[in-house]
């Protein structure tokens, strides 16, 4: 089965991570757009020579999966600072149909973001003027959608009226005028969906809240989703950079005719009610739409489902990854992860197989979690485990592993979770706010500007990475050695890395 694959950046969380879980499968060939017609950051891609790529590779597939941000704008960030006149993108919405015409027969699985707005003030991967003012124009949105649907409290009033006040009027135009032009975009998607040009559509929603710009756009799209009956195949639902992966488990259940069913075991007994970081809705809502999204489906039992889904969430309060030294009482309180690592070992020994969304903690693992299932000799056990970012671009990974890799290669597994402890948890957790706050400053550095420095930095990471792994995971993979790390900061930033990866057998 030949895919070929779009994706909304060129980071490797959107590119490496879907071709590894491609990997990890039987009989997928995911074609991925070549690197260098993406682009880079908030540089468009070259959508023309993409344009010109897929006709001529579509030929050969057998599906393809399409990020319409990256087709229309160029790429995710680009999408959020374009001055895209509307003849332009009727262009690209016209070549769809085209598209369509000459493969009438090929599949189209797509996605389009509904556009974020960050609730804090930062321009690196916003507009300029949202560097000093992001905040004030979440918030100004934010309350006054509030306002109108369950009201504000005095304190609130006063806040927005301030707002008001300051906030410059020509930044708020320039952001809702954007915001107006993208949700136009959604709407013709969701026409092409009905027209048969798109098979299935994916809306996720980045950095979401109950109110405000996103949860406005959100509510236009459902009632047209909902005025064109299209509820089978356009899903919407928290999330992004998982969509690669989210598509192609669909594409692999829909080319099978499958179903696998998923049967979810918590940390916490609030978890499934929580509602996490960066999203608006709880745990257990956006578990249902991610297992729908990727072709698949909840078991009523343990016993019949193909996969379990152990599902490790916050006690009652949720914070970042890196202030795990100093977390919240209710992490030990309101969950038991002994008990929910007894379980894993539980139905693993019963011959299941068990995939991990590691969600306690937003951008990053929870090392009392690697700890107890390294402690058990659990990790290379495992089918799954992903941990990385918000909790749905964890949900989307770790279910779209454990969808393809199900019948894989075993060496190819275990290096996708040797992959993903190394990144989710020992960077992002650990290293990451370590080097930002003791190694980079040393070099005139910042979190979001490695400068000319970045490969100094990734030496660094590197000798980290290598030695924690070697120190801290001493009962699991315990007949392989890794050979190699090496990271590169896609960006030229701290967030996120690239990263490298061999291993041998012992």
């Amino acid at each position: 089965m030949k895919v070929l694959y779009i994706p909304i950046d060129e980071r490797p969380c959107n590119t490496t991570v879907v071709e590894r879980i491609a990997q990890s499968g039987e009989d997928i060939e995911l074609c991925t757009v070549p690197r260098e017609l993406l682009g880079y950051k908030k540089t468009p891609a070259d959508n023309e020579d993409i344009w010109n790529w897929l006709n001529k590779e579509a030929i050969h597939a057998d599906a393809i999966i399409l990020s319409i941000d990256m087709l229309i704008y160029g790429g995710l960030l680009p999408s959020r600072i374009h001055d895209l006149s509307w003849e332009t993108a009727s262009k690209w919405i016209d070549r769809l149909r085209s598209l369509r015409q000459s493969y009438p027969n090929l599949p189209i699985y797509a996605s389009n973001l509904i556009m974020r707005t960050p609730k804090y003030s930062s321009s690196d991967e916003e507009p300029d003027y949202y560097e000093a003012w992001g905040k004030d124009i979440f918030l100004q949105a934010y309350l006054e959608d509030k306002l109108k649907n369950s009201g504000i409290s005095e304190e609130e009033t006063q806040e927005l009226k301030a707002i008001k006040a300051r906030l410059p009027k020509d930044h708020v135009e320039d952001y809702e005028q954007r915001r107006s032009f993208n949700l136009r975009i959604n709407q013709h998607v969701l026409e092409l969906v009905h027209e048969g040009v798109i098979t299935f559509l994916s809306i996720p929603q980045d950095d979401s809240a109950e109110y405000g710009y996103t949860a406005l756009d959100q509510k236009v799209v459902i009632n047209m989703r909902e005025e064109l009956q299209l509820y089978d195949n356009v899903h919407i639902y928290p999330g992004a950079d998982e969509v690669g992966a989210t598509l192609l488990s669909r594409i692999f259940n829909d080319v099978r005719n499958e179903r696998p069913s998923i049967f979810p075991i918590w940390s916490s007994t609030p978890g499934p009610g929580i509602i996490p970081m960066y999203e608006d809705r709880p745990f257990q809502e956006s578990m249902k739409a991610h297992i729908l999204a990727a072709g698949c489906q909840i078991a009523d039992h343990a016993e019949s489902a193909d996969l379990i889904l152990a599902y490790n969430t916050p006690g009652q309060v949720m914070q970042e990854s890196w202030e795990q030294k100093n977390k919240d009482r209710t992490y030990s309180s309101f969950r038991h992860l002994p008990f929910f690592v007894d379980q894993i070992k539980q139905y693993l020994e019963k011959g299941k197989q068990v995939i991990i969304a590691d969600s306690a903690y937003a951008n990053g693992g929870d090392l009392e979690l690697i700890r107890l299932l390294d402690r058990a000799s659990l990790l290379d056990k495992l089918l799954s485990y992903k941990g990385w970012n918000t909790n749905c671009n964890t949900l989307g990974t770790t279910i779209a592993q454990g969808v393809i890799g199900r019948n894989g290669p075993v060496k190819s597994i275990k290096e996708n979770i040797i992959y993903h402890l190394l990144d989710d948890y020992f960077y992002q957790a650990e290293v990451r706010m370590e080097m930002t706050e003791n190694f980079i400053p040393n070099y005139g550095l910042n979190y979001f500007d490695l400068k000319d420095q970045a490969n100094l930095v990734n030496e660094e990471r590197n000798k980290e990475l290598y030695q924690r792994f070697k120190e801290e995971i001493r009962n699991s993979f315990t007949q392989m050695e890794i050979e190699k790390v090496s990271t590169f900061a896609p960006w030229n930033r701290m967030f996120e890395i690239g990263l490298e990866l061999e291993t041998s057998t012992k």
